[in-house]
């Protein structure tokens, strides 16, 4: 069973309240057709009844079964208003409350605030910033997280690792130039999320163009003290560095370039890189040399799972990223 047939079988055993928020968009409304049909997550659909009806008749969608949350419903707009107001923490006063509420990006958001959905997923149209700001102000940071950050899953065809073909990829879209301490955040989320979604031991490489000392610089550096930061927080998690990619991820480099013990060198399954632009070239390179699949982004350090889907991404990896998120959710459950 290759990964995403196994984390649809997760999905659909316990199908967890998914609310999309750009459903009058016509590739999102196909995805939520694929997951309902699939019973693989319960669907929501927040926005303006008759654009959502519209759009479901014109891409053959059948909405029955599938809860749709009209934003212009003043007197449902005003219950859920009343409910709002007594969360813990509600982030606004009664008139934002209710003007927020009409926003279909926010609205999603502030039901997984409130407890009445599991996972958020838009991101066609809303742009990344505004998807994260709006996660940050309603759904709220986790505890002990300082900054946001994403995770990639690659699939990377020929390749033989610890994990088979898969390999963490994090960050390539988020955090564009991390200090140490929120270098070290990304690394302890990025090692919470293979953890939780895919039952990994993480093992996670600190990259650099230097292993080990083999160069000085103040891009080194700060890779060494993010090490030493994660080491500080998470003492039972696995992470070493810095390291040059070959010496990270083979071991035969790893025996010659690491000559000390090291529970990482040549085994890394999950890879965090200095910066977005290592991140983001990085990814482009697998998946154009080595026609590598990559999963997500995956935001992380949330309360809850935000999703932040790609715009260019066909139905099929949408609904992949959702599955995957919907697995995330569950892990969130269970603690």
């Amino acid at each position: 069973m290759d990964l995403m047939e196994s984390l649809r079988a997760r999905a659909a055993a316990d199908p967890q309240r998914v609310t999309f928020f750009e459903g009058d968009n016509p590739k999102m409304m196909r995805v939520v057709g694929e997951l309902s049909s699939a019973r693989l997550a319960k669907c929501c659909l927040v926005g303006e009844d008759e654009a959502l009806h519209r759009v479901a008749e014109e891409v053959g969608v059948d909405l029955g079964g599938i809860e749709v949350v009209d934003v212009c419903n003043e007197e449902a707009n005003e219950a859920f208003a009343c409910r709002f107001e007594q969360v813990p923490g509600c982030p606004w006063k009664p008139k934002a409350i209710r003007r927020h509420a009409k926003r279909p990006m926010d609205r999603a958001f502030m039901m997984q605030r409130a407890d009445e959905t599991d996972v958020a997923f838009g991101g066609i149209d809303c742009s990344t910033g505004d998807v994260i700001t709006a996660g940050q102000t309603i759904v709220g940071l986790a505890d002990g997280v300082d900054v946001i950050s994403s995770l990639g899953i690659c699939n990377i065809p020929g390749w033989e690792g610890p994990e088979g073909s898969l390999l963490g990829f994090g960050d390539a879209a988020v955090c564009i130039d991390p200090n140490p301490e929120q270098l070290a955040s990304i690394a302890i989320a990025s090692a919470e999320t293979v953890r939780a979604l895919l039952g990994w031991e993480p093992r996670v490489a600190m990259l650099s163009y230097s292993t080990d000392g083999s160069a000085e610089s103040e891009l080194v550096e700060g890779v060494r003290e993010a090490v030493g930061l994660v080491r500080e927080r998470r003492p039972d998690l696995k992470i070493d560095g810095e390291f040059q990619l070959d010496a990270a991820i083979r071991p035969d480099v790893a025996a010659k370039k690491v000559r000390r013990d090291s529970e990482v060198a040549g085994r890394a399954n999950v890879l965090v890189v200095p910066n977005i632009n290592v991140g983001n070239i990085g990814i482009k390179l697998i998946q154009n040399f080595a026609h590598a699949d990559a999963y997500g982004p995956l935001l992380q350090g949330f309360r809850k799972v935000v999703c932040d889907c790609s715009r260019s991404a066909p139905v099929s990896e949408l609904v992949g990223n959702v599955i995957m998120s919907c697995v995330r959710s569950q892990a969130l459950k269970e603690g």
